[in-house]
C-alpha cells in the first residue's frame, strides 16, 4: 500500500483484501497489538461488518507471528463482540458489530467491580432517570405503557402475598428506560442493574415498608406517562428517588 493510499483511505476491505491491510508486529504482548490493529481498521471503516478476515495462515504471514498468537488475538476480538468465529467449509473469522447486550454486560462487570456506594448510585439515578423522564413521556407507546402496568400489577400482587422483592422495582426502572427507544440509554440502564438493585436493597433494609409506597408511585408515574404530562411524571419520579436517597444517605456521627 502506498503512502498516498493510506492518507486517502483507499485500502480495500473484505473479500478484495489481499496482503496490504496488516502490518508485521513485534511487541511483548504481540496478540494485543494485533487486536489493536484490527480494532482500528474496524473503527476506520476499512473492515466492515460481514467482512471475512484472511485465514489464520495468511494472518500469520502478514503479521509475522505464530498461529498461536493469531488465535489468541481472535479469541480476544470474539470475546469483545468484534469478530464471529464460524466453523465449517465456509467458516472463518468474520467482522461483526457488538450487540448492546454484550457491551452492556461489559459495563455491568466494571460497575460490579467498582466500590460504589448506595448513595452514589442513587445520586446518579437522580441525574439520569429525571433526565430521561420527558423522553419517556414523549416516546412511550401503548405497548410500553401496558408493559409497565403489568409490572405494577405483579408488584401489587407480591405485596399482598408478602413475596415482594426489590428486583421487581429494579425491573420497572429498567423497563422505563426501554420506553425511550434509545439503544444507548437502554444499554446504560441495563448495565446499571446490579448497582441499582444493591441500592434498593439497602434502602429497603432501612425502611422495610417502602415497597408499598414505591409501587404506588410507579403506578402514578405510568398514569402521568399515559396523560403525556412530562412535568407531573418528572415530579413523581423526583419524589420517588428522593425517598430512596434519604434512606441510603451516609450517616454522620457527632464528635
Amino acid at each position: 500500500m502506498t503512502v498516498e493510499e493510506r492518507k486517502t483511505g483507499a485500502a480495500r476491505t473484505g473479500s478484495d483484501t489481499g496482503t496490504d491491510l496488516f502490518n508485521p508486529v513485534s511487541a511483548v504482548r504481540v496478540s494485543q497489538v494485533i487486536v489493536d490493529q484490527i480494532r482500528l481498521l474496524i473503527q476506520q471503516g476499512r473492515l466492515k461488518p460481514g467482512d471475512k478476515l484472511p485465514s489464520e495462515r495468511d494472518l500469520c504471514e502478514q503479521f509475522g507471528v505464530s498461529r498461536v498468537t493469531v488465535r489468541e488475538a481472535l479469541r480476544v476480538l470474539e470475546a469483545g463482540g468484534l469478530v464471529e468465529i464460524r466453523v465449517g467449509a465456509r467458516g472463518g473469522a468474520f467482522v461483526c458489530t457488538p450487540s448492546s447486550a454484550r457491551v452492556g454486560a461489559g459495563l455491568a462487570d466494571l460497575l460490579k467491580l467498582s466500590p460504589l456506594t448506595a448513595a452514589e448510585v442513587t445520586e446518579a439515578r437522580m441525574v439520569f432517570e429525571l433526565g430521561i423522564a420527558p423522553i419517556v413521556v414523549e416516546r412511550a407507546t401503548a405497548e410500553d405503557i401496558a408493559a409497565l402496568r403489568e409490572i405494577c400489577d405483579r408488584q401489587q400482587a407480591a405485596l399482598k402475598d408478602g413475596s415482594y422483592a426489590m428486583a421487581l422495582s429494579a425491573e420497572f426502572h429498567v423497563r422505563v428506560a426501554t420506553c425511550t427507544h434509545n439503544a444507548a440509554i437502554e444499554m446504560l440502564v441495563q448495565s446499571f442493574h446490579g448497582p441499582l438493585l444493591m441500592s434498593l436493597e439497602e434502602a429497603k433494609d432501612a425502611a422495610p415498608l417502602m415497597g408499598q409506597r414505591g409501587s404506588t408511585e410507579h403506578r402514578e408515574f405510568v398514569d402521568a406517562i399515559e396523560r403525556r404530562d412530562a412535568g407531573q411524571a418528572t415530579a413523581i419520579m423526583r419524589a420517588h428517588l428522593q425517598r430512596t436517597a434519604d434512606r441510603v444517605a451516609p450517616r454522620t456521627t457527632a464528635c
